[in-house]
């Protein structure tokens, strides 16, 4: 069955398309409105066979990775595009996981000041978070998505079927997004997962088709009032960032490396984000250890001891939230309910998390 999302930005207006084996007939609809260009993840070369010959789709094929978001990558995919003689007419169709999306959309942003973009997420967590909101960018020495732009895709394809394909830890960070987006906005949505989460990560079609939307409509919602993420309020799209600086900072510190997966990355920062609204009397104890129990029976990770040590604090300090050398968390007032909290110390939040 096919479902469709709107996004209505002040930007673009664009549709989410979900359906169940789409990818290569939603695709070939812009076979004759201009030259295409396909930016692909080798493994997911099968996906198109009957594009491989036809001229107006020209395959740029790399190897999704933090390590693509690059700089190097960057220039290194652009001179191929201009050498290939993109034009303003152009698309460019990114078909992977979060990292091929976040650089395309950063490339189809800035060559020739603007085309045409397509994203086709095929990884759980690209398709209920990376790939709705138009957030691109590439990494630096210096941290995470330090360097990228506000660029809203002009369609996004989602099939779920081509999850089954993804090894349990791909399905399981996925999870961790999912899992964000109900506690920062829609309590009955946690309770939901909690009750289901088996048959989520199992990939049955009905409850992860759910998730999936139900995830998006919560993303959506954000985007909508706060493209460009400029509030400091609770509508703010900041609040999307549950996890993220902790879990960033993790990334970064750990090179990118495939061990820590990002959705793990968030699910660490997740909790501490949930420590410190606790020990602030935000949330009861209960509810706390309640969220730590749905991640160990989920399979998620809880803990990370570099979270001991000094560094994590310093390479936070890199957050794009911060202001005036001080850290701005999103915690959460309640379930179903996160918060901008502003101007706090190293020392403040180590003191949260350490004692």
């Amino acid at each position: 069955m096919k479902k469709i999302i709107k996004i209505n930005t002040k930007s673009h207006n664009y549709r989410i398309i979900i359906e169940k084996n789409s990818i290569l007939k939603e695709v070939l609809k812009e076979e004759k409105k201009q030259k295409n260009f396909i930016i692909i993840d080798k493994k997911l070369l099968s996906l198109i066979t009957k594009l491989k010959k036809n001229k107006n789709f020209n395959l740029i094929v790399i190897q999704g990775g933090e390590k693509i978001k690059s700089l190097k990558y960057f220039e290194d995919i652009t001179n191929k595009l201009l050498k290939l003689k993109i034009d303003r007419k152009s698309c460019i169709i990114a078909i992977g996981g979060g990292t091929i999306g976040d650089l395309s959309g950063f490339i189809a942003s800035t060559v020739l000041r603007g085309v045409r973009f397509i994203l086709v997420p095929t990884t759980l967590l690209s398709q209920v978070d990376s790939s709705i909101g138009g957030k691109n960018g590439v990494n630096t020495s210096y941290g995470k998505n330090l360097v990228g732009t506000f660029y809203q895709p002009n369609k996004v394809i989602i099939d779920h079927s081509i999850l089954n394909f993804l090894p349990k830890k791909q399905i399981i960070s996925g999870y961790a997004e999912i899992l964000k987006h109900a506690i920062i906005k829609n309590k009955n949505f946690y309770f939901w997962l909690k009750k289901n989460y088996k048959k989520i990560t199992k990939l049955e079609s009905k409850y992860i088709s759910t998730a999936i939307i139900e995830s998006i409509k919560i993303k959506a919602y954000f985007v909508k009032i706060d493209e460009n993420e400029i509030l400091i309020n609770d509508n703010s799209r900041a609040m999307l960032n549950l996890g993220h600086t902790f879990g960033h900072a993790l990334e970064s510190m750990n090179n990118y490396k495939r061990n820590l997966s990002h959705g793990e990355a968030i699910s660490i920062g997740m909790c501490l984000a949930m420590k410190i609204s606790c020990k602030m009397n935000l949330i009861s104890d209960s509810e706390y250890n309640d969220f730590i129990l749905h991640l160990k029976n989920v399979g998620l990770p809880i803990y990370d001891k570099r979270i001991e040590k000094n560094t994590i604090y310093n390479v936070m300090m890199n957050d794009k939230k911060n202001t005036q050398n001080l850290i701005n968390l999103i915690l959460l007032k309640r379930i179903g309910k996160a918060f901008y909290k502003r101007g706090l110390t190293k020392e403040k939040i180590k003191s949260y998390l350490i004692k």
